[in-house]
């Protein structure tokens, strides 16, 4: 029998699409592939007896072509803050293999490029996100104002990272990364970023 498990944070991610990016309405990216690096924060979490509180898990993907048509590669970074035991049970989370919806968005990727534990500073400030990887990654974007100052946001989109919420439409400072025989650095690209709640079915 698996672990009962349970989730909830904050989400951000950036892409080389424009904003708002097409592809969570199950359109294909802007420029025809997509190069992404998502992050999570867990305010508080758990996986059986093993509390994942305070730790943060990164995701760069590589998409090449339209997300529903094509096979993902991705490579995952781990908080080197983490126990092992701890990064055992992010990796059955995220992998998929301890289902709900990190098994759904898990059904895409094609190929794990890694696993590693690493530094991950991820902060939050107002409609700003950002997070570094030293050496890997770095990505900061900012929320866009609409209407009477208020937040852009996006809701019941088909394609969701973090599904049952509203998600806040940003735009990209920096998205930088550079690791496995990937390598990107851009500015002026998508942004978005909302709460998480993911539990085991």
């Amino acid at each position: 029998m698996s672990e009962v498990w349970e989730l909830n944070g904050t989400f951000f991610e950036s892409c080389n699409c424009d904003a708002a990016c097409p592809c969570i309405f199950g359109s294909g990216p802007t420029h025809g592939e997509c190069w992404a690096v998502l992050a999570w924060h867990i305010d508080n979490g758990s996986y059986g007896d093993v509390s994942l509180d305070d730790l943060n898990v990164v995701m760069a993907a590589y998409i090449p072509g339209h997300v529903l048509e094509v096979e993902w590669q991705v490579a995952f970074y781990l908080d080197d803050r983490a126990s092992e035991g701890q990064q055992e049970a992010l990796t059955t989370i995220y992998s998929g293999q301890a289902g709900g919806h990190p098994a759904m968005l898990a059904d895409f990727v094609g190929k794990v490029l890694g696993v590693r534990a690493v530094p991950i500073e991820f902060k939050t400030n107002g409609r700003s996100r950002s997070l570094s990887i030293p050496n890997v990654a770095a990505v900061a974007i900012e929320g866009l104002e609409g209407q009477d100052g208020k937040d852009v946001t996006i809701s019941n989109h088909p394609i969701a990272v973090a599904p049952g919420v509203p998600v806040n439409v940003g735009r990209s400072s920096e998205l930088s990364y550079r690791d496995y025989d990937h390598s990107w650095q851009l500015t002026e690209t998508n942004g978005l970023y909302s709460a998480f709640s993911y539990r085991s079915d």
